[in-house]
């Protein structure tokens, strides 16, 4: 959940490691943290409680000078969001940097001041440090003393340290928590993720659950948990540093929605053949065709992603899915089929409760497949087939282009695997690629919709409760959308399908409850208008997005109508979700919440 980052070179650490904070900060920014060894061989630290900006003018008034340093951006766990329990954590001979949850803390804690130590926080991390220092002081070497308290922790951890007196040494560790080594022309680097590492270093390397690593400014050593050496294999990773700015736009997230139709193009360009109207994904690690059962696990965004896949995949081509979230699915018994397949979906690759569910499942002996916008994560080093997005870095904690991203690969899976299995014709394969092929001008023609969108912004920025009602497959785009009102502009919002109205959330409706509506016409439209009706006559506000027979339809009955493109039923999810989180951002500008970085959200889960 947090970002830590690191550095030992020949160059000022601090503006080095504070960028690469920005860069970090949509993983964690309820504090932040710089350490460094200074000219003398001791250690200095400078802490802010809130946004990054706070950290930089801390170094504003006192800057921190030395080429060995570590940083941190918190997303609170254990203790407060407060300066008092920001990382750093230091005593006089180590510092240290720490994502994850130390689950044997208070035992170690507990030893640890039986023995002398004072801790001055409220947090787990603060045990690292004190067991550090504590083998230190008997007399062990900064090395030996990192490897006996790794060995000892229990827990997710991805962790960074240096120590007094001994510039140019730089020790990290990676256990449930993602954790890179970026390599440098005389530096070398630690970071969460390749978008903190790759304008550093073009070359990354990923440590894998029980590694740990000695950096210097000439590379890296690696060694597993047994204490032996080790290679991991070394990446090249393209970046380009213009994905991270804001290109004008006043939030990350407005960047983003307006990147739906380039992260939707760029990701089918990699996975169709649009000269044959074909699919044309990468070879599948079994056959298609006699895959009994599919499972779906994700958490967020994503899992709704893989509620549309589900109806793609059991409406085209015939296959039986179980999909639950991967928080439930984790602790669930499950029987899986023989020669199942289980396929998981993630925007950062690391979330930890879908890496959980898939280790699960591969010891069950299922078949990998991931959706992935970072395909060299953990999740997708541990996969057997990556599909991947090609979204680009997304900052603003809110999923937008990563969701239709997912959508569209989903998409080409489902045509897919109806293909293997026989339950569409080539002419039917066509029609449903060139529908996807359309999407990017069609999702383009669906960002002019701003104004009709602000419509209803301005209505649903002012109720406390909003319902989201959906037929089928725009069912899942109806969690969407409350899903991002709730996380963005804090207004409470729920979905239901539009045919269990009258099972209870009816009761809710009154003149003060605007009832948000997916409803294009192809899809059971006249039940849902039958529904929305019945909620008209309770007095609801009905806010509709529809494509322009179903507008002709809905007169009369809804207040405001947002008239989508008309495009083929297969890939309206994909298309409906644009303006559904369009409308989330412009009720958010209203209520002035702050858009990017939604209060108690973190953009990568990386703990349970």
């Amino acid at each position: 959940m947090c970002g830590i980052c690191g550095v030992v070179g020949h160059k000022p650490a601090t503006p080095i490691i504070f960028e690469a904070l920005r860069r970090l900060e949509y993983r964690g920014y309820d504090s932040a943290g710089i350490a460094v060894l200074n000219d003398s061989g001791d250690l200095e630290r400078r802490r802010a409680a809130g946004k990054l900006d706070n950290l930089g003018a801390v170094l504003g008034e006192a800057p921190l000078t030395g080429i060995t340093g570590i940083g941190h951006t918190r997303w609170a766990t254990h203790g407060a969001p407060t300066t008092n329990n920001a990382h750093p954590h230091t005593t006089d001979r180590v510092a240290v940097v720490h994502n994850g949850i130390i689950e044997n803390f208070a035992e170690l804690k507990a030893e640890l001041i039986e023995v002398g130590h004072r801790f001055a926080s409220d947090t787990d991390t603060e045990t690292i440090v004190h067991l550090v220092d504590h083998y230190l002081q008997q007399g062990l070497l900064p090395k030996e003393a990192a490897f006996k308290t790794i060995s000892r922790l229990e827990g997710a951890y991805a962790l960074a340290l240096i120590f007094k007196d001994h510039d140019g040494l730089l020790i990290g560790a990676k256990h449930g928590a993602p954790l890179g080594v970026g390599y440098g022309e005389g530096e070398t680097f630690l970071g969460s993720d390749s978008l903190a590492l790759a304008p550093l270093a073009s070359r990354i390397s990923y440590l894998e659950d029980g590694d740990w690593c000695v950096l210097t400014p000439e590379g890296a050593t690696l060694y597993n948990a047994q204490g032996e050496e080790i290679t991991r294999t070394v990446h090249n990773v393209a970046f380009m540093a213009g994905q991270v700015g804001k290109d004008g736009y006043r939030h990350y997230m407005e960047k983003e929605l307006h990147e739906h139709p380039v992260a939707i193009g760029q990701t089918l360009q990699r996975i169709t053949d649009p000269a044959a109207k074909k699919i044309a994904l990468p070879a599948l690690p079994f056959d298609a065709a006699s895959v009994p059962r599919l499972t779906i696990s994700a958490c967020g965004s994503a899992f709704y992603a893989g509620m549309v896949g589900r109806y793609w995949l059991e409406s085209l081509a015939r296959l039986p899915v179980d999909i639950d979230v991967a928080s439930e699915l984790r602790y669930r018994d499950l029987p899986l089929a023989d020669d199942g397949v289980a396929l998981f979906i993630s925007q950062s690759g690391e979330t930890a409760d879908t890496l959980g569910v898939l280790r699960r499942l591969k010891e069950a002996g299922q078949k990998i497949v991931s959706v992935l916008n970072v395909e060299h994560s953990t999740m997708g080093r541990e996969s057997d087939l990556v599909l991947g997005m090609v979204a680009g870095p997304e900052i603003s904690v809110a999923s937008t282009k990563a969701f239709t991203a997912q959508l569209s690969v989903l998409a080409a899976l489902s045509i897919e695997f109806a293909r293997s299995r026989g339950t569409i014709d080539s002419q039917r394969e066509e029609s449903l690629t060139s529908s996807l092929l359309d999407l990017p001008s069609r999702a383009a023609e669906a960002l002019t919709r701003g104004d009709a969108i602000r419509d209803l912004a301005r209505i649903v920025a002012e109720a406390r409760d909003v319902l989201y009602l959906g037929r089928g497959i725009c069912t899942p785009i109806a969690h969407e959308g409350a899903l991002k009102l709730k996380e963005i502009s804090y207004i409470h919002a729920e979905a239901y399908p539009a045919g269990e109205l009258k099972h209870g959330p009816i009761s809710l409706i009154d003149r003060t409850v605007p009832v948000v509506a997916i409803a294009p016409s192809g899809i059971l439209f006249d039940k849902t208008a039958s529904n929305l009706q019945e909620a008209k006559a309770r007095g609801a506000r009905i806010l509709a997005f529809t494509d322009s027979k179903g507008a002709k339809q809905l007169e009369g009955i809804a207040e405001h109508i947002v008239v989508m493109p008309d495009v083929d039923p297969f890939v309206i999810p994909i298309l409906y979700a644009i303006p559904v989180q369009m409308l989330a951002y412009e009720v958010a500008l209203l209520k002035g919440t702050d858009v990017d970085q939604p209060r108690n959200l973190a953009k990568s889960v990386t703990v349970e």
